[in-house]
């Protein structure tokens, strides 16, 4: 058999190496024709944080005559904080000093106005009667520095409580006469003469509401400031029957206001040792411990709003 064909082949493979070689010296390398398609970045909405409105604050002011004006120091340093309650409501001596705030003055005006009012301007005796005022001074007073404006037509919307003397309910007045809820409001039994508004008879909040917090709720407060400058009974001779009374008032204030002042999400009282109800001698010290006491909580307070902000 002739070896021509393997010799052959034997020659193919030697030179194998030699092709594979020179084919790769030549051949460009194979470069991918296909196209990919760029990752397009596609923008997702995002939903904007809209921060939440700053919660509705309720002004509540308490009862206390003469002692109110610690509400004054209170609304004073609120107002140089920056912070704006939404609405106020006020008891007694509280409703005095609310419906003036809701009328637009401010917390100097109202320092101003206290500094320099003459305690006859609110007196007019009565006696012999069912009261020893009968508090038409006190009307006249509010109407003169309120422009005698309506409830409802205050720059603040405010609530006003009395005590129907029938029923012994509490009324909440957010209508009608300011100086007339005011009046009624204020008068406290045997010194001011109830007040009759249409076939009904009002006498003091403070009989059923010293501090006037559940109002404020019912008015819509999402976040409650009670200023509460009840006296707490304190031992004093009651031998003539206006201490006797005021001595009353405290002791029946403080039952009150244990369950009352449990809704409210912050209460000031104002350091008024030796300040009686009666005492309107002690107004800038008063104004001074409502500045007092509203300093030493106002941290607590701007956490409290930034809180239910968010």
């Amino acid at each position: 058999m002739s070896n021509r064909p393997l010799l052959r082949r034997r020659s193919l493979l030697s030179v194998l190496p030699l092709l594979v070689l020179a084919a790769c010296q030549t051949v460009p390398p194979t470069v991918s024709t296909t196209v990919s398609t760029p990752v397009v970045p596609v923008p997702v909405p995002v939903k904007p944080v809209v921060p939440r409105d700053p919660p509705r604050i309720g002004l509540a002011l308490g009862g206390g005559a003469a002692r109110g004006f610690a509400h004054i120091g209170v609304i004073q340093v609120l107002e140089e904080a920056g912070i704006k309650p939404s609405l106020v409501v006020g008891t007694s001596a509280g409703s005095l000093v609310a419906a003036l705030y809701a009328s637009g003055l401010n917390g100097k005006q109202l320092g101003d106005l206290a500094v320099a009012m003459d305690e006859s301007a609110i007196t007019d005796w009565a006696y012999p009667g069912r009261g020893l005022l009968r508090g038409e001074a006190l009307a006249r007073y509010v109407r003169d520095h309120t422009g005698a404006k309506a409830i409802e037509q205050m720059k603040l919307p405010l609530g006003i409580v009395a005590t129907d003397l029938d029923s012994g309910a509490p009324i909440l007045f957010q209508r009608g006469d300011t100086a007339t809820a005011v009046r009624a409001s204020s008068a406290v039994p045997a010194v001011f003469q109830p007040v009759r508004i249409g076939n009904r008879e009002y006498v003091d909040g403070g009989l059923v509401s010293p501090v006037p917090v559940r109002f404020a709720r019912q008015m819509g407060a999402e976040l409650v400031v009670a200023v509460d400058i009840t006296s707490p009974p304190e031992g004093q001779p009651t031998g003539d029957a206006m201490r006797m009374l005021l001595q009353t008032f405290s002791i029946m204030g403080r039952s009150i206001n244990s369950f009352e002042l449990k809704d409210a999400d912050l209460v000031l009282r104002p350091r008024l040792d030796g300040v009686s109800s009666a005492d309107f001698t002690a107004r800038k010290r008063a104004i001074q411990a409502g500045r007092d006491a509203a300093l030493a909580l106002l941290p607590q307070l701007k956490q409290r709003v930034a809180m239910a902000s968010q």
